[in-house]
C-alpha cells in the first residue's frame, strides 16, 4: 500500500509499504560474494577496440567514419538509423583500422558489422559539456540522449529516449529504479550502488523531471545490505522523495514486470508496456549512464562488468565498450587450462560466446568463465512427465509444458495462443525440470520462427501489392491510350470519312485493341475464386484484408496520371 506517514523520512515510509508476490520463481545458488570482495577497478586501454554498430534493440547504427580516420574519445562513429535506434561512439581516441564483420555476442554465433579502433594512448576527449535539461524542449533533450547512445543497461538495451517520453498524458506517476540483480554470479549493479549511489539518484532526478513522476521507488533484493544502506544515505540528501525498498530475494525478482508487481501490486498487461499502468522502470546502471550524459556531456562508452567464474580474482571492472573478452578476463586472472568457454550474462539467461575475441557491448553485465567443475554438462534430456513443476515456477503465469509441445510440433499458431511472447526466457522452467528439457531453447526457436514468418509474409505482401499495382497501372495506361486515340479519331471525321485504306486500317486496329481490352476485363470479372468454401474464420479474415488492399490499389490506379 501507499505510505501512511506523509512527509516522513524514507525509513518511516518503508515501514508502511506493503509488498506483493508474483507467481513462481526459484532460488539458485547466488555465488555473488566472490566478486564483491574488491572495489570496482578501471580496466586499462586494450590494444584494439571493436565496437559493434548494433548494440541495442532496433535498427543498427550507420557508420559515419571511414578507415584511416582519426577519432576522439566520445566522438560519434555510428549514427542512429530509424526511430528505434541510438548512436555509437568511440570509447577512446585513436585510428579507425577497419569497418567490417566481426564476431559479436549473439546466440547465433554470427558476425556483425563493427568499427575497429587502435587507441593512440592519449585518451583525448571530443568537446563536450553538461546539458541544461530543465530549460530544454523535451523532444530536443530526448534527441540528444538518442545521439549520446543511452540505452537500457539491465539486459534489454532498449533505447532510453523512447522510455523517457511520457506520451500524451505528459506524466508517468511512478518511476522505479531496478536494483534487483537477481541473476546468480552477477554483482555489477550491487557494486555500482555501493560506490556510486549519489550519481545514480542524480540520474533518477533527470528521469523524474522528464517523466513528471510523483513517486520514485528503488527496489533492491535484500541480499544486498551494503547497496541498500548506500542508497538510503544518498536518498536522504538527494533533494526529492525517494523510497529505497528491500524486496525478497527470489529469481527472477529483478525482472521489470516482477519488480513492478512486488512494489506496486500492479500487473503489466499481456502485450502491453509498463507505462500503460503508469509505471516506468529503469536499471540503476541506466540511471548512472544518464547522469554522466546529462551532467557531464559524456556518451555511453563504458560500463561496469562482473568478471567471475573460473578466474583467480573475480572482480568488477569499469570497461570501455569494444574491449575484447580475452583481455578483460586476463585482468581477473584467467585459468585457460580449465576454462571450457565464456558466457555473457549469468547462467540462467546468459549467451554462450563463440570465442574470447568477442567485444564487450552495452548489454555486457557479466563475463562468466565456465569450467567442468563449476558448470558440469547438463544431463541428456528425457521425455516430459507432465509434472507441472515448470508451470509452478513460471513467473509469467504461463503453461511452459504446453508451449514446449507446440513449439516442438512447430505449431507456432498455438504457441501464440498460449502467450509465447509473454515468456521472459528467465529459465526457471528449465531449472526445475526433472527431465532436463532445455525448454527455453524451444521457446526461443518458436519466437525466431514466428518472427521469420512475419518478415517473409510482410515481404510477400509488399511484393504482391507492387505486382497488383503494376498490373492495374498497365491496364489504366492502355485505357488512357485507347481513349486518346479515340479522341483523336473523332477530331478528324473528315479524314476518316475520306475512306483512305490507311485510315481504315488504323481504325480497325484501334477497334481490335479496344475489343481485346474489353474481353480481358470481362474475363477477369467473371473469374470466381476457388477453394473458398468452409474456410476457418482466420482465413476468411485474411482474404477480406487482401481484397480490401486490392480495392485500395485499384482506387489509386484509377486516378489519372499527371501530364
Amino acid at each position: 500500500m501507499e505510505m501512511e506517514i506523509p512527509g516522513g523520512t524514507n525509513e518511516s515510509r518503508l515501514m508502511n509499504r506493503t509488498l506483493y508476490e508474483f507467481n513462481g520463481g526459484v532460488h539458485p545458488d547466488e555465488h555473488k560474494q566472490v566478486s564483491t570482495a574488491r572495489p570496482i577497478a578501471l580496466a586499462p586501454l586494450p590494444k584494439q577496440l571493436v565496437i559493434p554498430l548494433s548494440q541495442h534493440i532496433g535498427q543498427a547504427a550507420k557508420a559515419i567514419v571511414s578507415v584511416g580516420d582519426q577519432v576522439l574519445k566520445g566522438q560519434r562513429i555510428g549514427q542512429a538509423e530509424g526511430y528505434v535506434s541510438v548512436s555509437v561512439h568511440a570509447p577512446t581516441s585513436g585510428t579507425v583500422t577497419a569497418i567490417a564483420a566481426h564476431a559479436v555476442a549473439h546466440p547465433s554465433g554470427l558476425s556483425d558489422l563493427c568499427v575497429s579502433i587502435v587507441p593512440d594512448g592519449a585518451d583525448q576527449w571530443v568537446e563536450h559539456a553538461s546539458l541544461d535539461y530543465r530549460n530544454m524542449e523535451p523532444s530536443h533533450l530526448r534527441n540528444l540522449l538518442r545521439d549520446m547512445g543511452i540505452a537500457g543497461l539491465g539486459g534489454a538495451v532498449f533505447p532510453s529516449f523512447i522510455k523517457l517520453n511520457p506520451g500524451a498524458a505528459q506524466k508517468v506517476p511512478t518511476l522505479i529504479l531496478n536494483g534487483g540483480e537477481c541473476e546468480p554470479w552477477i554483482s555489477c549493479d550491487d557494486m555500482l550502488m555501493r560506490e556510486r549511489a549519489v550519481e545514480i539518484l542524480q540520474g533518477a532526478a533527470v528521469m523524474r523531471f522528464m517523466l513528471n513522476s510523483d513517486d520514485v521507488l528503488v527496489g533492491i533484493e535484500d541480499n544486498k545490505p551494503e547497496a541498500i544502506a548506500a542508497l538510503r544515505v544518498a536518498a536522504a540528501e538527494c533533494g526529492f522523495p525517494v523510497e529505497v525498498i528491500a524486496v525478497p530475494t527470489v529469481y527472477p525478482g529483478g525482472g521489470a514486470k516482477q519488480l513492478i508487481k512486488v512494489l506496486t501490486g500492479k500487473e503489466v498487461p499481456s502485450g502491453g508496456r509498463s507505462t500503460d499502468i503508469g509505471v516506468a522502470t529503469f536499471n540503476v546502471g541506466t540511471a548512472y549512464a544518464l547522469h554522466r550524459a546529462v551532467n557531464h556531456g559524456e556518451p555511453l562508452i563504458s560500463r561496469i562488468v562482473t568478471v567471475t567464474g573460473n578466474v583467480h580474482r573475480p572482480q568488477n571492472f569499469e570497461v570501455l565498450i569494444g574491449m575484447p573478452v580475452a583481455e578483460l578476463v586476463r585482468l581477473a586472472g584467467s585459468v585457460k587450462d580449465d576454462t571450457s568457454g565464456y558466457v555473457m550474462g549469468g547462467p540462467m539467461m546468459g549467451i554462450t560466446l563463440a570465442g574470447d575475441d568477442v567485444p564487450v557491448v552495452k548489454a555486457t553485465n557479466c563475463i562468466l568463465a565456465q569450467s567442468p567443475g563449476l558448470f558440469p554438462p547438463a544431463p541428456p534430456a528425457m521425455p516430459c512427465i507432465r509434472c507441472t513443476r515448470c508451470a509452478q515456477a513460471c513467473p509469467a503465469d504461463l503453461q511452459p509444458q504446453e508451449l514446449y509441445w507446440f513449439a516442438r510440433a512447430k505449431n507456432f499458431g498455438k504457441t501464440q495462443e498460449y502467450n509465447l511472447f509473454d515468456c521472459i526466457e528467465c529459465g526457471c522452467c528449465s531449472y526445475v525440470c526433472p527431465s532436463h528439457i532445455p525448454l527455453v531453447q524451444y521457446y526461443r526457436y518458436a519466437k525466431s520462427e514466428i518472427w521469420a514468418k512475419e518478415k517473409d509474409k510482410k515481404a510477400a505482401d509488399q511484393a504482391r501489392e507492387r505486382h497488383e499495382f503494376r498490373q492495374l497501372r498497365i491496364e489504366r495506361e492502355k485505357r488512357e491510350r485507347a481513349a486518346k486515340l479515340a479522341q483523336r479519331a473523332s477530331a478528324k471525321p473528315a479524314e476518316v470519312a475520306s475512306g483512305s485504306p490507311e485510315d481504315a486500317a488504323a481504325a480497325a486496329k484501334k477497334a481490335t485493341i479496344q475489343a481485346a481490352i474489353e474481353r480481358a476485363k470481362a474475363k477477369k470479372d467473371s473469374v470466381t475464386p476457388k477453394n473458398v468454401t468452409d474456410l476457418p474464420p482466420e482465413k476468411l479474415q485474411e482474404i477480406a484484408e487482401i481484397e480490401a488492399r486490392r480495392a485500395k490499389i485499384r482506387e489509386i490506379a484509377q486516378q489519372p496520371v499527371d501530364e
